[in-house]
């Protein structure tokens, strides 16, 4: 709890202080008591304390910081003191250090002062003002209308005055009139001062301004009797040149004069801060240090000296003593503020102000100083430029091309041009930003994708563009989204998502947003702009040809040496009505080659060579291939059956005819799919597969070998009803056989010897008896064969199996 106690009081104490305002601006109209700043303070268990440590440049012109208790807490208050006379073109800018103290605890901050000219502030100085007035001694033997007295007032010439004296001169008290001109010059009366010795003429000047704005003051004019003797200055009107940094007491120049027991001292300025003059030997010496920033006017004094005899003072000749002190360049100049940082964007016009600073040499306040803008990063770029002490922008910016938009480093070098010559270095630090000013774009572009395509194949790739940099900073969306199609986010690649329909929709066009992305400021900031794509699907030829019907079956009725149309095949792709060019091929039954096709229609030709014609009907069973046409690949095809039963010509036979019997659509053709699926073992599964099959082809030789050995006993002595058995086998099998074999059958009438009315054998045997052959054949059905485990005991007096 001790420690806590002083943490706090600490804490306090800074937050105190440090809420003064860092900068004060009063104005150079404020006289003496005005209050610059008042503020509360917390140190309820102490007494506080707050001490002006010093004043730079250093002054009197500020009283010592006053604390007030009110309700529990205090109030400080800093006023101007009794001889402040602000003046901004001697002293703007002052600094006060402060010292604040509340029980054990000391804090120190500064303060500084900004001092602004006001151009309606009269300021009347110096002891024309006071109420004692400026006393001016003078010959009687003046010149009548000579300059006696020089009104010097800050602002003077610039302020046109109008100055006039407002007090009485009537005689016999005035030779004649004073008179003052606006230059500030007080002259003589036109009468001169010839016998006005000793007496003295008080003059109440008035200098005006303008409308309510003026100022008064006193002259003294004394006149002095002619001096007896005559006393001369060796050398009028001197012109003495020091610098700032003599110290007190040393030695500036030395005038003499003829006369009597000379005696010297300085008329003007009264007081003399600055210098003095020795009585007796006529040594001017400094008295202060010439500090040409805390001295006002110490630049340049003119003494007024004034030589006399000591027995005689009326006996006196005046100089004129110009002493101009030159400055000693001790401190470099300081600028406020120290650093220069500033962020404008890349748009910003020529001219635009980036930023602005303000310096002041230490050692002459108010002196011209030099500014020069150095370049670091990049060197020699020219895009600031440094007009009187505002850093502007004197080239376009441009973020757009690669490496140009970055932080500028530069510096401005100030100068104070004094001897030695001394700088200081303002560090500026400019950051260019991004603006996002142009909307990307994308080229219309067009791809081509087959319609058998699958998921995930590329179709090309969306180039974006952007005059922004960087120039890839793209993303790229499908407007509306897409089920078919996908484009990615970064890298504008069009994959294919679903499956593609040629015969639906054979034309696609997607609209492909690009957005621009980290190309400004504000991360928020983006711009968009927008391209169409086609997609064209190709055709794949992935739908066979259907004829309609697929199977005819006709008749016809030819003589020799004629042609004739038999059929036309009439064949369409359902799924594409356009496709119309096909290929007509005979593959199959066109037996003696008397059958051609001219396009689709078949066409019989008995024209050609061959064999002779046949006096029996003869059935043809043609197979027409029909097969794409088309440039669309691959080229799929159909077979159509045509069954033509042809009827050769007889001498009753009046005329050809043809007869045509077609089979419905409704009669489709049976596809058969076999799918085969490939399986491939282990190895070790293969070798115990192998062993196990050698073990079981062993047992079943064995088996069949013991089998065959009783068949061969039995036959050996056949019996009855093992002949009975034979037969009963046979005919069931004859049955069975029969039932399996039967199909159904397009028959006709007109027809009797076609082969589809071909009889299938029976597969009995036939007795020898009535064959012209003596031996015995069993004629066996193909069928009879599926059934292996029926072995076939031939009866005796049959001798061959025939199978067909």
């Amino acid at each position: 709890m001790v420690l806590f106690r002083p943490l706090a009081l600490l804490v306090l104490l800074v937050s105190d202080l440090h809420c003064l305002p860092w900068l004060i601006n009063v104005s150079e109209s404020q006289g003496p008591g005005t209050v610059l700043q008042s503020f509360p303070l917390n140190c309820s268990s102490y007494i506080p304390t707050l001490k002006l440590l010093y004043v730079q440049p250093p002054t009197t012109f500020f009283n010592p910081p006053s604390l007030t208790r009110w309700k529990g807490s205090y109030v400080v208050q800093l006023t101007l003191s009794s001889s402040a006379r602000l003046d901004a073109l001697a002293v703007n800018h002052y600094e006060l250090q402060l010292q604040l103290t509340c029980g054990n605890q000391t804090v120190k901050g500064p303060l500084s002062v900004n001092v602004h000219q006001d151009p309606d502030h009269i300021q009347c100085t110096g002891r024309f003002v006071s109420p004692a007035g400026e006393v001016i001694k003078v010959p009687e033997t003046v010149t009548p209308g000579a300059r006696l007295y020089t009104l010097l007032l800050p602002g003077l010439e610039l302020q046109g005055a109008q100055m006039n004296i407002t007090s009485a001169q009537d005689p016999p008290h005035f030779p004649g009139p004073f008179s003052i001109n606006r230059q500030g010059w007080l002259q003589a009366p036109p009468q001169g001062l010839k016998g006005q010795a000793e007496k003295i003429f008080q003059l109440q000047i008035l200098v005006n301004f303008g409308p309510s704005r003026s100022c008064r003051g006193t002259l003294i004019v004394e006149v002095l009797p002619a001096p007896s003797s005559q006393v001369t200055f060796l050398e009028q009107n001197q012109n003495i040149t020091i610098p700032e940094d003599l110290v007190p007491g040393s030695m500036v120049a030395q005038v003499q004069a003829r006369g009597f027991d000379i005696r010297y001292e300085i008329l003007l300025p009264v007081p003399c801060p600055l210098f003095s003059i020795g009585r007796a030997d006529g040594v001017v010496r400094t008295t202060a240090p010439l500090d040409l920033a805390g001295a006002t006017g110490a630049a340049i004094t003119t003494l007024q000296v004034k030589a006399f005899e000591r027995l005689q003072p009326w006996a006196s000749d005046e100089l004129h003593l110009t002493v101009n002190v030159t400055p000693v360049n001790r401190w470099p100049p300081r600028c406020l503020p120290a650093l220069l940082v500033t962020q404008i964007p890349e748009t910003a016009p020529v001219g635009t102000m980036l930023s602005t600073f303000s310096c002041a040499d230490p050692d002459s306040p108010g002196s011209t100083l030099d500014y020069q803008l150095r370049f670091h990063s990049p060197p020699g770029l020219s895009s600031f430029c440094l007009s009187d002490r505002i850093l502007e922008v004197n080239a376009t910016l441009d973020c757009d091309t690669p490496g140009a938009c970055f932080q500028h480093r530069a510096s401005i070098l100030v100068l104070d041009g004094g001897q030695p010559l001394m700088t200081t270095e303002v560090p500026v630090l400019v950051l260019v930003t991004p603006v996002n000013e142009f909307s990307p774009a994308c080229v219309p572009r067009t791809f081509r994708v087959r319609e058998d395509a699958g998921p995930r194949t590329l179709l090309g790739s969306v180039v974006g563009m952007d005059m922004d940099y960087p120039h890839d900073n793209i993303e790229y969306y499908i407007s509306g989204g897409s089920a078919t199609f996908a484009v990615d986010r970064l890298s504008g690649e069009v994959h294919l998502l679903g499956p593609l329909d040629y015969e639906q929709l054979r034309l696609y066009k997607l609209t492909v947003l690009v957005t621009d992305y980290s190309q400004d400021k504000d991360p928020t900031h983006h711009r968009s702009g927008s391209c169409t794509i086609t997609i064209e699907v190709e055709d794949v030829n992935d739908h066979a040809p259907e004829c309609e019907p697929p199977f005819q079956e006709l008749t016809i009725h030819a003589s020799p040496s004629r042609r004739m149309e038999v059929t036309k095949v009439s064949c369409r792709v359902p799924q594409e009505p356009q496709r119309l060019a096909f290929s007509y091929s005979i593959v199959g039954g066109n037996s003696q080659s008397r059958f051609s096709l001219q396009g689709a229609v078949l066409v019989y030709n008995d024209l050609m060579l061959g064999p002779p014609w046949p006096e029996q009907p003869h059935t043809y069973e043609l197979l027409i291939c029909v097969a794409d046409a088309g440039p669309s690949i691959p080229h799929l095809s159909t077979t159509a059956t045509i069954i033509v039963h042809l009827v050769p010509w007889r001498a009753s036979t009046a005329a050809t005819s043809t007869h045509r019997a077609t089979v419905p659509s409704m009669m489709t053709p049976l596809l058969v799919t076999d799918t085969e699926a490939l399986w491939q073992p282990e190895p070790w599964f293969v070798v115990v597969l192998t062993v196990t099959s050698a073990l079981l082809l062993l047992a079943l030789g064995w088996f069949f070998s013991r089998l065959l050995r009783g068949s061969a006993q039995g036959l050996q002595a056949p019996s009855k009803p093992a002949q009975a058995l034979l037969l009963n086998s046979i005919q069931g099998t004859e049955g069975s056989t029969e039932g399996f074999m039967e199909a159904p059958r397009m028959e006709t009438s007109q027809a009797p010897s076609s082969i589809m009315s071909l009889q299938h054998f029976d597969g009995r045997a036939q007795d020898s008896r009535e064959s012209p052959s003596s031996q015995t054949i069993l004629h066996l059905d193909p069928l009879s064969l599926l059934f292996p485990s029926q072995y076939l005991l031939l009866p005796p007096g049959i001798h061959h199996l025939l199978f067909p």
